[in-house]
């Protein structure tokens, strides 16, 4: 439905490097990154506010790389929803109803009783709330039928509950109407929910294109790698491997990993924090790694508690308040942290 090719773009001191993509029809395709990445920009390039540098853009395979956003045939919903504080919430769905020339009426009701947003047709923006002003927008873009629905970061406005219903009501929109859906965002739990596959954007550079679990496990990079919560990297050399486990001499110590490399590799090794088990005693088990450690530093984060471990490596380890509790945790105590060699992450 969209294609990609070698798309580039210099802004002001920022340049979107030569992005090649593909988004399948009726696929929810997410664009992760941290802010500044330029996902913004993308995702305006492909509307047609802006003309690339170079490259091509096709959708439904046609070429639209140069011709104004009307004849982009898509739908675009900004992170601040671009309502007109004037106009009712009816004028406003009216609003992108006359871009397309669409006078229907009944098409308007419906579109405003499938985001339940009926009752408030005749009230005006500034008397909603955030998450009655983000329906308002899509039933404005969704009310002109379109084959693709851009979304520029569209829950990050909202408050955790009214962001779940939000995932919620998008998913069913995306179903109910086949729609192919880009969306991009900094949320990581949100693209996890919500994507059928993810592209990374780091720098105006794509580093990652796969479904969740190949973006969130296996990485491509080390830059990859820290944006996605794999906060401990160890990097070390491969001493010995026994039926796919590698052993690796990461300074003071030794670790167990999942992987097929040869004697000698230099690798980086990564393991998330909530993957680390503390334990007082080193137990038997499947778990390969068993390192003990000191206490060095411990922070409360409501339910979660992050503690850092001294075991010849420093290690950050994500636990409950209550498995810290019930282990007396605070620094200067002495644990085992426990881990499985497939929960570390390989990379040459």
């Amino acid at each position: 439905m969209i294609e990609i090719e070698s798309l580039s773009r210099k802004w002001k001191n920022f340049t979107l490097d030569n992005l090649s993509l593909k988004v399948e029809s009726g696929e929810y395709f997410v664009i992760l990154g941290p802010t500044g990445a330029g996902k913004t920009l993308f995702l305006e390039l492909i509307a047609g506010f802006h003309s690339p540098d170079s490259g091509k853009i096709r959708i439904g395979g046609k070429e639209v790389t140069h011709l104004p956003p009307e004849k982009h045939d898509l739908a675009f919903v900004y992170q601040d929803y671009s309502l007109f504080p004037h106009m009712s919430v009816k004028k406003n769905i009216e609003f992108g109803m006359r871009m397309k020339k669409i006078r229907s009426q009944e098409k308007l009701l419906e579109t405003a009783k499938d985001l339940r947003i009926s009752h408030l047709l005749d009230r005006y923006p500034l008397t909603l709330s955030g998450g009655e002003q983000q329906r308002v927008a899509l039933a404005r873009a969704l009310v002109t039928d379109p084959k693709i629905l851009l979304l520029d970061e569209p829950l990050s406005a909202l408050d955790p509950r009214t962001q779940e219903s939000a995932r919620e009501l998008l998913s069913t929109i995306h179903k109910k109407d086949k729609l192919t859906v880009l969306h991009i965002t900094h949320d990581q739990t949100e693209a996890r929910i919500m994507a059928d596959r993810i592209a990374i954007i780091m720098d105006g550079k794509l580093m990652q294109v796969g479904i969740p679990e190949e973006i969130f496990e296996k990485p491509v990079d080390s830059r990859v790698a820290s944006f996605v919560g794999f906060e401990n990297m160890l990097n070390g050399r491969v001493i010995s491997v026994d039926r796919g486990v590698l052993r690796i001499e990461a300074g003071k110590i030794n670790i167990e990993a999942s992987g097929n490399l040869e004697v000698g590799s230099q690798v980086h090794a990564f393991l998330r924090p909530e993957n680390i088990v503390l334990s007082k005693t080193s137990t038997q088990s499947s778990i390969r790694n068993s390192l003990h450690g000191t206490v060095i530093e411990v922070w409360m984060l409501g339910a979660l508690v992050r503690v850092k471990v001294d075991c010849g490596a420093l290690l950050s380890v994500l636990i409950t308040r209550q498995s810290a509790e019930e282990m007396g945790i605070l620094p200067g105590v002495m644990v085992y942290a426990q881990f499985k060699a497939s929960s570390v992450h390989v990379l040459r």
